[in-house]
């Protein structure tokens, strides 16, 4: 139904400059792209701008520097895209949306204005559900590469997006917890009005008591840097499993005091755990940490291989992936992302962003992550399984405990 819509309101948008341009030329067409392609006055060559909307600063900075890192990797290593029979230069153009909501309203703005064909993000979903409208009402479609609260497609023509969305994964979590630990007492913990970590609770609540489990509940506020109470109350509840799905600079302190206290409640988290600075605060401890996420590494050598590479090779990477070459889950979605955006670019044949918007929905690709394919709703990817790993504190790595589905 969603995608009919937006066939018949292209339709609409298309004859109603065919009636205001009358018997005009060429240049007044839907399919005119002298709004978004430009030509490189150094070499003459033809340019697509793809717009990156990520957070570079903020509480979710480091994930989305990891995000940006895929789509970076990609374009040195694809630059170039056929569109329409002509070859075009890819150009990646950057807004930090800054991990914040009011920041995202400006920096989508910026991306429309610098008249991008698409977007690439965000990592976060508060971020993006902030900048959906805008995106909407310019007509430019957006691809979500690690957003997964359902909020970010519903009822947005002009959000699409590659991952699995927290219903799916607060229920992973939620019969892990029970299917590992035989867990039948969990203490959620996120913080105060984060749509992200609220989100995936609520999700995670409704398929933990399903099951015949209990929860008790807290939220932290904003900027909160002491978790002693909370983590002693998860203890003194007498929680089997600690679910706390939230940022990785709230996720390092939670795991580092959690440690100091001797915690020993395995702890589970969401897709934004999954990071190096999280396996650097649990290593060398006892805490038993488990999450969810979209890709291990090892599961495309030459992916792995080849951003290795780039990392290694490339200060200003190794530093964006918190100094060292393990390969983030969001660095291979990112990677994907990209790869999607000059699918949907070929299939459109034009820069033009409503043709990209309308050739979106039937795009498909393999990709390293796994096959991506967009339903007929909301544009949200076909997804059902994600990939569990566990912290080797030992080592300071992560491996793979199990592929689970719903």
């Amino acid at each position: 139904m969603k995608k009919l819509f937006a066939l018949l309101l292209t339709l609409a948008m298309v004859l109603s400059l065919a009636a205001c341009g009358g018997t005009s030329d060429d240049s007044s067409s839907s399919g005119d792209d002298s709004a978004t392609e430009s030509t490189d006055t150094a070499t003459g060559d033809k340019v697509v701008r793809i717009g990156v909307f990520e957070p570079a600063t903020g509480d979710s900075g480091a994930g989305g520097k990891q995000e940006m890192l895929g789509m970076q990797y990609a374009n040195k290593e694809t630059p170039t895209v056929d569109i329409g029979g002509e070859t075009y230069t890819v150009e990646l153009v950057y807004a930090d949306n800054g991990s914040d909501s009011s920041k995202a309203i400006t920096a989508a703005s910026e991306l429309v204005s610098k008249d991008v064909s698409l977007v690439l993000g965000s990592y976060g979903s508060g971020v993006s559900i902030a900048a959906g409208p805008t995106f909407d009402e310019a007509g430019l479609a957006a691809i979500g590469v690690t957003c997964t609260n359902p909020q970010v497609t519903a009822g947005n023509d002009y959000y699409f997006r590659i991952c699995f969305l927290d219903p799916f994964q607060g229920t992973v979590l939620a019969n892990f917890a029970g299917e590992k630990f035989g867990a039948k007492k969990a203490y959620l913990l996120g913080e105060q009005g984060n749509e992200y970590d609220q989100g995936l609770i609520a999700f995670f609540e409704q398929a933990f008591t399903a099951a015949g489990g209990t929860v008790v509940k807290d939220s932290f506020p904003k900027n909160n840097s002491d978790f002693t109470s909370y983590l002693n109350k998860a203890k003194s509840e007498g929680a089997e499993v600690i679910f706390t799905p939230v940022s990785i600079a709230y996720a390092t302190q939670i795991v580092s005091q959690a440690a100091k206290l001797g915690i020993d409640i395995p702890f589970l988290g969401s897709d934004t755990l999954d990071d190096n600075k999280v396996l650097e605060a649990a290593k060398g401890t006892n805490i038993q940490l488990y999450v969810s996420t979209f890709y291990q590494e090892g599961g495309n050598p030459d992916f792995d291989a080849g951003i290795k590479d780039y990392i290694n090779n490339n200060a200003d990477a190794k530093t964006a992936n918190g100094g060292d070459d393990t390969i983030a889950a969001v660095t291979a979605m990112g990677y994907d992302a990209y790869y999607v955006a000059l699918e949907a670019l070929k299939a459109a044949g034009s820069t033009d962003s409503a043709a990209v918007q309308q050739a979106l929905w039937d795009v498909t690709y393999d990709g390293v992550s796994g096959h991506i394919a967009f339903d007929d709703t909301n544009g949200d990817a076909v997804r059902d399984t994600a990939y569990i790993k566990v912290c080797d504190t030992a080592a300071g790595a992560w491996t793979l405990e199990k592929s689970q589905t719903a």
